[in-house]
């Protein structure tokens, strides 16, 4: 078995958000000018690509930057009740196990993260949390990591729920797992092609040892 780099998507792969973000958001709407989301609206969300949601929003992009840190300051106050996805701890110890390095990539803040870990007894699973903001893609973020933590993109394997996961791993050369536990649909995701598209955090292990 070769040692791999597992960088983690946060929000809907490790810790169960979905809902408290769609609450938070749903109160700010008024504020920045979009339409509240109704259950309805959220099941039609999950099977557009990020880009399409922005656009189906109708917020101005120069707005986004100013709602995400809203939107994470809010969060803060939900760390103590938001739970980590079933399974998911279970699949993380496993990889630490097996000698495989985990890692975060998030555009929450660094603080909830680790506020979150620590709660969950998360924290000594992970070698580094790595913040930072984005509207399309995490590539830039990326590869900045990868340069600064002198790690070889063949060494790499993203893992993320969203749309934008795939297509920034894919710019920066990297394998990318999808998970369909989080925001976007199997459907949505299986369209963009991801080297893995898994169900259960219980078969993280296999796949990523098969990689």
């Amino acid at each position: 078995m070769i040692q791999k780099v597992i960088i983690f998507d946060f929000d809907g792969t490790i810790a169960d958000t979905v809902d408290a973000l769609v609450n938070i958001a749903n109160r700010l709407a008024k504020e920045f000018g979009y339409v509240q989301i109704t259950p309805e609206e959220l099941a039609l969300l999950r099977n557009l690509t990020s880009r399409e949601i922005i656009s189906y929003s109708g917020i101005s992009l120069f707005k986004i930057p100013f709602l995400v840190k809203r939107v994470k300051g809010e969060l803060k106050n939900k760390i103590p009740e938001l739970k980590p996805i079933p399974g998911i701890k279970d699949a993380l110890t496993a990889l630490k196990t097996e000698g495989h390095r985990l890692g975060i990539i998030t555009s929450n803040s660094k603080d909830n993260v680790t506020d979150f870990l620590k709660i969950n007894d998360l924290e000594e699973l992970f070698e580094f949390i790595y913040s930072g903001v984005t509207i399309f893609g995490k590539t830039t973020i990326i590869n900045n990591l990868l340069r600064q933590k002198q790690i070889k993109s063949e060494e790499v394997i993203y893992v993320g729920d969203e749309t934008r996961d795939i297509e920034a791993s894919k710019k920066a050369n990297i394998k990318v797992i999808a998970v369909t536990w989080g925001f976007n649909s199997p459907e949505v995701l299986a369209k963009q092609n991801p080297y893995f598209l898994i169900h259960h955090p219980s078969e993280l292990l296999e796949v990523i040892n098969s990689c």
